[in-house]
């Protein structure tokens, strides 16, 4: 069975082809730039074959357009008929209290996507407008929706509240939801796997660090507590956002500075976090380059960031009773040494112990990094569309 997998943002759409049989990822790229001149698709085939492509992408269904013909290509593809996309799995970022696992599309399906607008305003709107394109290109093929809370859903109910008003949560659904739900599920069972146990038995703590971050205490194969909240901005520091924030002192600011909630969640959002702490830059690299510089400012975010990393471990090890393993993923937490070196630091107290040579590697591949300490410490990269594939593949099958 192939299965295509979209993940649709607000000028891009990433996608990835996959032959379920053996899991095989034949084709991946991006589409950018969508609505603005110089939209661009990148395209990689698994033999290593790769283009771009220039041309005039005004929406997401012209978007996807792109993407059908380059996989069809008789130079680029690697499908000869549209027909042979069995089935199409969409990332959606918020499923509410509406959804606790993924599911088929159906009109019901899409209008309580539609109801949970409001809680990612910034997001959603989007990943509808990669269905509605696919249902009418594709009309006769499955179109399922895996959502980034679902993996989280879980979570008690002293976990997910906030200290506010109990009817606010019930008028408006004000709770912890978290987010990067299939990431953390990807790398908690192949922790799993690589520590040769059943997960039901392991006691994780994942962290997804790249651009956006969280972290998430697994128990037993469950999220029992994440990082992020009632948005992506709660938590750990990250590229542009604050992380976790008293916000008594955003109204302080608001206040001061005469800004409105637009501003407000501007500031937050996009001008915050290792961005705004340095002023060099939200990319990790560019910071640690900037640390040997002297640059302190860019080493106090980047201090900062790994404290985060390091103080929530310590708490989810608490939280869970124990900690059998710890898993670095996404963009810094799989090529940063230096971040999971700070991060570590310290927590020898509960069995982890970093191994200098095995941090150090240059490697794609997932490892173990520490020095067969009780606690193992892992590199694992992330495939979320992989799980979005799985899902996929699950559910058309039922």
């Amino acid at each position: 069975m192939i299965i295509l997998v979209l993940n649709s943002g607000s000028s891009s759409v990433k996608y990835r082809l996959f032959e379920m049989e053996d899991e095989k990822c034949l084709a991946w790229g991006l589409v950018e730039r969508i609505g603005a001149r110089g939209a661009i698709l990148k395209h990689n085939r698994y033999d290593g074959h790769n283009m771009k492509l220039a041309g005039d992408i005004v929406d997401h269904t012209k978007a996807i357009e792109y993407i059908l013909a380059i996989l069809l290509s008789p130079n680029h593809g690697v499908i000869k008929d549209r027909n042979e996309i069995n089935a199409v799995g969409h990332r959606v970022v918020h499923g509410g209290e509406k959804f606790t696992k993924s599911v088929l599309i159906d009109a019901e399906v899409m209008n309580m996507i539609q109801e949970c607008i409001e809680l990612a305003p910034l997001h959603n709107p989007h990943n509808i407008k990669g269905i509605t394109a696919c249902r009418n290109l594709m009309k006769d093929v499955p179109q399922t929706a895996i959502f980034d809370t679902a993996f989280h859903h879980k979570m008690p109910d002293y976990s997910y509240m906030y200290g506010l008003p109990y009817i606010l949560y019930k008028r408006y659904g004000v709770r912890r939801y978290g987010f990067h739900g299939s990431s953390h599920r990807y790398v908690a069972d192949r922790a799993a796997v690589m520590m040769q146990k059943t997960i039901e038995k392991l006691k994780l703590v994942t962290c997804h660090l790249g651009n956006g971050c969280s972290s998430a205490a697994v128990n037993g194969g469950v999220s029992v507590d994440t990082t992020m909240g009632f948005t992506p901005t709660e938590g750990l520091l990250m590229g542009t956002r604050t992380g976790d924030i008293d916000p008594a002192a955003l109204l302080y600011v608001m206040s001061r500075e005469e800004i409105g909630i637009g501003e407000a969640n501007s500031l937050i959002n996009k001008h915050s976090g290792l961005n705004g702490i340095s002023g060099v830059s939200n990319d990790m690299r560019e910071l640690e380059e900037a640390i040997t510089t002297g640059n302190k400012r860019a080493e106090l975010a980047v201090n900062m960031f790994a404290y985060r990393v390091k103080k929530y471990i310590g708490a989810y090890a608490a939280a869970m009773g124990g900690i059998d393993g710890i898993v670095f993923t996404g963009g810094i937490g799989e090529n940063s040494a230096g971040i999971r070196k700070r991060s570590i630091a310290g927590l020898e107290f509960l069995g982890a112990e970093l191994d200098e040579v095995n941090n150090n590697a240059k490697s794609s591949d997932e490892r173990f990094i520490d020095k067969d300490s009780r606690v193992r410490i892992m590199v694992i990269p992330t495939n979320e569309e992989l799980v979005i594939a799985r899902d996929t593949l699950e559910l058309v099958q039922d």
